[in-house]
C-alpha cells in the first residue's frame, strides 16, 4: 500500500470515528452543524478543493463537481428544513472516498503485478579485467565486450556465449516455466536469469537496444495507445456529465415552477431538490471511466505474463476481431535453421562449388546464405569477392577470383538467360552459375517448428476461419509445408513486395473481421505494418520486424498466437460486461431517482457500489494468462 493510500485510509477511519461521535452527542443548531461538518471536511476536503479548481479552470463537469454539488446541496436542505440531518451528505462523501480508495488500491495492485512481472532490467554488468570482475553500468558496455554472468544473476545485454553453459530461467520474458539449456555459440537475450553456471557472453547489442530495454519500453508506452472502447468512454463522459447536470437542474426547478404556474398546490421545492441531488450522485460515471482502462491495462499485463507483448489496448481490441491469420514461413512456422543436404548436377568438385557459393554469399545475413557459409566451414576471405549485387528474393551475383558467380533461385537463372536443371528434392534449391555456365545446385532444407501444426489446429478451434502462408520459397517446398500443417491457402515464390500486394488482396477480400500477419524477418516489416494486426517473433526476430509489429511473441512459439487471441477476447468480454453493467444499473437508478423512489442510500450504491464491482471484474483480466 502506498503512502497516499495509507493517508486516505487514515482519513476514512478518522471520519467514521468522528461521525459516530457526532451522532452520539446530543446537540442542536450550530453545535450539531459543526460536529457533523468536522467528519465531512476530514474525508471530503480534497474533493471540494478539486471541484473549485475545476470550476476555476473551466473543467466543471467531473465526478468531483457532482459529489460537491450533491453533498453541499444535501447539507443546504438540512439547514433550510432545520432537520439537523446531515447523515446522508456525510455518508455520500464517505462512501465515495471508500470507493476511490478501493479503486486506487486495485489499480496500484495491478500496476505492481506488472512491475514485478517486468522487473527484469538488470542494474549492473560484470566485466573481467586482469582476472578480476568489475561491476559496471550496463549502459557503459560497448558492443563486442565480453561480460560475465554468474549463477543467480540476470543476463544484462543480448549476446552470444563464448564460454560456459547453463540453464536459463526465461519465465519473465516468455512465460515458460521450463529452463532453457544454453552453451557455446548460443544466442542469449537480456532479462533471462542464469540458474547454475558461469557464462562468458560477447555482447551483440548496446544495452538500450537489448531485448529487456525494448520490452520495458513497449510495456511503459502501451497505455498511451487507446482502444476504441476507451475513446468511446472518454467521449461518452464528456457528453454524459453535462447532460445529467442539466437534467438534475431541470428536475429541481421545472416541476415546482410548473406547480406554481398551474396553482395546483405546494411546489415542494425541498422534495424536488432532494431528487435532483440524488440524481447527481447516481449519475457519476466513475465505474465506466475507471474500470474500462483498468480492464485493458490488466489484460495487457496478463498477456505480458504469458510472453505476449501488446503495444497498446487498441491492438488488443483489434486482435479480438481477427478471423484470418497470414504467416510468413521461414522463422515463423519453420525453425529458420537451414542445412545443406545435397549438391546435385555439379560439373566441378562439390567442395569447390560450395566454396564459390559461400564466397558469393559472404556479405548476406540471410539464413540460407548462413547455411551455405556454415557448410563451407572455412574462414572466408572477403578480399576474393568484389562487385557484389543482391537482388531481393532472387539471389546474388558477385565476382569471385575474377569469375562472375550467380547464386540464387530459378528466377535469377532466367534473368541471366542461363539454362538450369530443376530439382525434384523437397527443399530450397540454390542454383549456381559461373561465367554464365550452369554448374549445379545446392539443396537446403528447413525444419518445421514442433508446435506449428498444433498452433494451426488451436487457431481453427479459436474460430479463425482462414490460415494462409506466404513465402519466397519454391512451390514444392511451400506446398509440402502447408500440407503438413493443414493450412487453408499457400502462396509461394513471392518477393517482399509481392507479400505486401498479396496481403492487400486478402484485406480487400475480407468481408468481416480483421487480418493478422505473423512474421520475423526484415523483409516482413512492410507486411507487418500493412496488416490490421502485425505479430512478430520477438526472441529471434529482426529489430525491424519487432518495431513494425503491434504484438510481439517473446519465445517465437506460434502456439502463443491462439493464446494471444483468447486473451484479447476475454479482456474485451470483461470490458463489455462492465459497460453494460455500469450503464444498465445507472439508467435504472436514474429513473428511480427522478421518480423519487431512490433515496441517497441507493444513489451511493449506484455510484460507489457499481464502481467497486466493475473494478473487481476488471481485475480478472490480470489472470487471462491462465487461459
Amino acid at each position: 500500500m502506498s503512502k497516499k493510500q495509507k493517508k486516505m485510509l487514515i482519513r476514512i477511519i478518522a471520519s467514521v470515528g468522528l461521525f459516530i461521535v457526532a451522532s452520539l452527542i446530543p446537540s442542536t443548531g450550530i453545535v450539531r452543524f459543526i460536529l457533523f461538518m468536522i467528519p465531512y471536511l476530514v474525508v471530503g476536503y480534497d474533493i471540494l478543493i478539486k471541484a473549485i479548481k475545476g470550476i476555476i479552470n473551466g473543467q466543471v463537469f467531473d465526478e468531483c463537481f457532482l459529489m460537491a454539488v450533491a453533498t453541499v446541496g444535501a447539507i443546504g436542505l438540512a439547514i433550510m428544513e432545520q432537520s439537523g440531518d446531515y447523515t446522508e451528505a456525510i455518508a455520500v462523501m464517505l462512501f465515495y472516498q471508500i470507493g476511490e480508495w478501493f479503486q486506487s488500491y486495485a489499480v496500484g495492485k495491478s500496476r505492481r503485478n506488472i512491475s514485478e512481472l517486468m522487473d527484469i532490467r538488470p542494474d549492473y554488468a560484470h566485466i573481467e579485467i586482469d582476472g578480476k570482475l568489475e561491476t559496471v553500468d550496463p549502459d557503459e558496455v560497448e558492443v563486442g565486450t565480453v561480460i560475465v554472468v554468474q549463477p543467480g544473476e540476470k543476463v544484462p545485454i543480448d549476446g552470444v556465449i563464448i564460454d560456459g553453459n547453463a540453464a536459463l530461467n526465461t519465465a519473465a520474458l516468455t512465460g515458460e516455466s521450463l529452463p532453457r539449456e544454453v552453451g557455446i555459440d548460443d544466442e542469449v537475450i537480456s532479462g533471462c536469469i542464469d540458474m547454475d553456471g558461469v557464462l562468458h557472453i560477447k555482447t551483440t547489442k548496446a544495452f538500450g537496444e537489448s531485448t529487456v530495454s525494448k520490452i520495458l519500453d513497449l510495456v511503459e508506452n502501451a497505455s498511451s495507445r487507446k482502444s476504441r472502447s476507451e475513446d468511446f468512454i472518454s467521449k461518452f463522459a464528456k457528453i454524459y456529465t453535462p447532460t445529467v447536470c442539466i437534467s438534475a437542474l431541470f428536475l429541481a426547478v421545472v416541476p415546482p415552477l410548473f406547480t406554481l404556474m398551474v396553482g395546483s398546490g405546494d411546489p415542494l421545492w425541498h422534495q424536488w431538490i432532494y431528487r435532483a441531488l440524488t440524481f447527481l450522485v447516481i449519475s457519476c460515471p466513475c465505474a465506466l471511466v475507471i474500470s474500462i482502462p483498468l480492464s485493458f491495462f490488466a489484460g495487457i499485463g496478463g498477456a505480458s505474463k504469458a510472453g505476449v507483448l501488446v503495444k497498446g489496448s487498441n491492438y488488443l481490441e483489434t486482435l479480438s476481431k481477427v478471423n484470418t491469420v497470414v504467416f510468413d514461413k521461414t522463422g515463423t512456422l519453420t525453425e529458420g535453421v537451414f542445412e545443406v543436404n545435397a549438391i546435385h548436377h555439379n560439373t566441378m568438385d562439390a567442395d569447390q562449388l560450395l566454396e564459390y557459393a559461400a564466397l558469393a554469399e559472404s556479405a548476406s545475413n540471410h539464413p540460407i546464405s548462413k547455411s551455405i557459409q556454415k557448410a563451407y566451414g572455412q574462414t572466408i576471405d572477403r578480399c576474393r569477392v568484389s562487385q557484389l549485387h543482391e537482388t531481393s528474393g532472387n539471389g546474388i551475383v558477385a565476382v569471385v577470383d575474377g569469375h562472375e558467380v550467380a547464386v540464387g533461385n530459378s528466377k535469377l537463372m532466367v534473368s541471366k538467360n542461363i539454362d538450369y536443371i530443376d530439382c525434384h528434392s523437397v527443399g530450397t534449391i540454390i542454383h549456381i552459375a559461373i561465367d554464365g555456365t550452369y554448374q549445379g545446385h545446392i539443396v537446403i532444407s528447413d525444419r518445421i517448428k514442433p508446435t506449428a501444426k498444433q498452433a494451426i489446429t488451436a487457431l481453427k478451434q479459436s474460430g479463425i476461419k482462414k490460415t494462409v502462408m506466404l513465402t519466397g520459397d519454391n512451390r514444392k517446398v511451400a506446398d509440402n509445408v502447408a500440407k503438413q500443417l493443414g493450412l487453408d491457402q499457400v502462396y509461394s515464390e513471392l518477393l517482399p513486395g509481392d507479400k505486401v500486394n498479396k496481403v492487400e488482396t486478402l484485406l480487400s477480400e475480407q468481408q468481416e473481421g480483421k487480418l493478422a500477419f505473423v512474421g520475423d524477418g526484415i523483409n516482413d516489416a512492410p507486411v507487418l505494418g500493412r496488416a490490421d494486426i502485425g505479430i512478430a517473433m520477438g526472441a529471434m526476430g529482426s529489430d525491424a520486424a519487432i518495431e513494425a509489429a503491434d504484438i510481439v511473441l517473446m519465445d517465437d512459439d506460434p502456439l502463443k498466437i491462439s493464446k494471444a487471441i483468447r486473451i484479447s477476447r476475454k479482456t474485451l468480454a470483461i470490458v463489455y460486461e462492465n459497460i453494460v453493467f455500469a450503464i444498465g444499473i445507472k439508467l435504472v437508478c436514474l429513473v428511480l431517482g427522478a421518480l423519487g423512489i431512490a433515496n441517497m442510500w441507493l444513489a451511493i450504491f449506484a455510484d460507489v457500489g457499481v464502481m467497486v464491482l466493475a473494478v473487481l471484474n476488471a481485475i480478472r483480466a490480470l489472470f487471462v494468462s491462465k487461459l
